[in-house]
């Protein structure tokens, strides 16, 4: 039985050892979240557990009370200082392996949540943002929800009783929109390149940011895409709503768009709730190998900050420190590369810093994890170019790779791989 509560009660159900799961992307609770950030208290000694969407969700939730922790997998703007101050645990995992910890590994206490008003079948939806709720909803020992009008509820997203919210409380605020970034003609660039190597037909996975929307941009003379992807954006709703995606060529999930999350504009919410080919779907399928590989033709293309001339993919570090996280671009790297026909796509900027740090460097430093490996590499764009070195020799992926690098630094990187090749 559901009790309603209101948001200031949610912190004396919260006590000393009891670990919180709270939902990220759209779904996260900021009713609640701003009701114990005034009330701190009540978050002492619990932890906080929380896959959160840069430039989307903003809580360091270790900063709720001296006495709180926290355990992230992405860094982001307002927790990196938390996490290189080892207040906050980061736990580097690909996101279907965060999926299978949440789901198996770790004990969850409370689920905070936000959710769409229930159906009439007294159901209610998790809304345009499944990715990992749907990981610990069963083995939460408690599930408190916030129940917001402003939810888009799409038809085909999971759907879990009323009856299962053990408290719930009504909330009228916006749902939390992502601007779109700014496309600079670098981007435009790559943009052209990448749809160079996409097919009518192909079934893509992309991710969000300037490079991403410029990607979408230049699909737009492309048929008959399908969408398999943890996230989409407006751009995703553009090309559908200009009929480039049909889905109608995929070979699973046939005229569907599969996403785990929609991040966007207040415009892309309203129709992903009414969109009738939207699946929304959590990550233990997203991002499963296993579903990936039947799809034909899946195309994964995610950016970076640096790819070396080994052909290694740094998409999460900056200067030794935690800049965002794994994600999970390997994930869909990994699956395109057991799909028939399937392509993963490295699309970078050439540089950074106004010019003056090149992003295809010789090695990655000492101090920088490898996000994906060598062995994971595929296709490499930047705005100079797209390079195919999955199946090269070692000498001549590193020629490929510093033919797309900024002419500025080819000198100097065919010195450095010089060097490296006589050690």
């Amino acid at each position: 039985m559901t009790h309603w509560i209101k948001a200031e009660d949610v912190g004396e159900i919260l006590h000393a050892g009891m670990t919180v799961f709270v939902a990220g992307a759209t779904a996260e609770p900021r009713e609640i979240l701003q009701t114990l950030a005034a009330q701190g208290s009540c978050c002492a000694g619990v932890r906080f557990v929380s896959v959160t969407v840069p430039g989307v969700n903003g809580v360091d939730f270790s900063a709720l009370h001296p006495q709180a922790s926290s355990t992230a997998f992405l860094a982001t703007a307002e927790n990196r200082k938390s996490i290189a101050a080892n207040r906050v645990d980061f736990i580097p995992l690909h996101y279907s392996d965060i999926y299978s910890y949440l789901e198996r590994e770790l004990r969850i206490d409370v689920v905070l949540l936000q959710l769409p008003p229930a159906g009439n079948d007294g159901a209610v939806c998790l809304g345009v943002s499944a990715d990992f709720t749907p990981a610990v909803l069963d083995k939460a020992g408690l599930v408190i929800g916030e129940i917001n009008q402003h939810q888009p509820a799409p038809a085909d997203s999971p759907r879990i009783p009323l009856a299962r919210l053990d408290y719930a409380l009504a909330c009228d605020r916006p749902v939390p929109t992502l601007a779109s970034a700014s496309i600079s003609d670098a981007g435009r660039r790559i943009g052209g390149h990448v749809s160079e190597l996409i097919k009518d037909g192909d079934c893509i996975q992309i991710g969000i940011g300037a490079i991403s929307d410029a990607i979408m941009n230049g699909l737009s003379g492309k048929n008959d895409l399908g969408i398999h992807s943890g996230m989409i954006s407006d751009g995703i709703m553009t090309l559908a709503q200009a009929g480039n995606i049909t889905g109608s060529r995929k070979s699973l999930d046939t005229g569907r768009i599969v996403s785990g999350a929609t991040l966007g504009s207040q415009r892309l919410l309203e129709w992903a709730g009414a969109a009738p080919q939207l699946s929304i779907r959590p990550v233990g399928y997203t991002h499963d190998s296993g579903v990936i590989r039947r799809i034909d033709n899946f195309v994964s293309i995610n950016s970076a900050l640096e790819v070396d001339l080994f052909g290694q993919v740094n998409a999460d570090m900056l200067g030794g420190r935690q800049f965002s996280g794994t994600g999970g671009a390997v994930d869909m790297m990994r699956g395109a590369a057991l799909s028939r026909g399937g392509r993963s796509i490295i699309a970078l900027g050439a540089t950074a810093d106004g010019g003056k740090i090149s992003r295809i460097v010789a090695a990655l430093a000492p101090h920088t994890a490898t996000t994906a490996l060598r062995t994971d590499i595929d296709y490499v764009v930047t705005e100079y170019g797209a390079r195919r070195i999955r199946h090269l020799p070692a000498m001549a992926r590193a020629r490929a790779l510093i033919e797309i690098a900024h002419p500025d630094f080819r000198a100097q990187l065919h010195q450095q791989w010089s060097e490296l090749a006589r050690s």
